[in-house]
């Protein structure tokens, strides 16, 4: 098993129209693959939230193994 940091981000306009990438959450979960991240990683997301789909409060979930031995 293997540690990912898994980021919501989502995609909002500001006063001029312009787009921009807010953070919504991170999470640090241990799991076999990237995949098993990410689903155990929405699902907690929902849980806390207390909704029933995370792309209610993200457009984007990124997946990024951590590298504990990296000097």
């Amino acid at each position: 098993m293997r540690e990912y940091l898994v980021t919501f981000r989502k995609t909002v306009p500001d006063d001029s129209g312009h787009d921009h990438r807010v953070l919504q959450r991170r999470a640090v979960v241990t799991a076999c693959s990237e995949v098993a991240a990410a689903f155990a990683a929405k699902a907690m997301l929902c849980e806390a939230d207390g909704i029933v789909d995370w792309r209610l409060r993200a457009d984007t979930c990124e997946v990024a193994a951590i590298d504990r031995h990296a000097a």
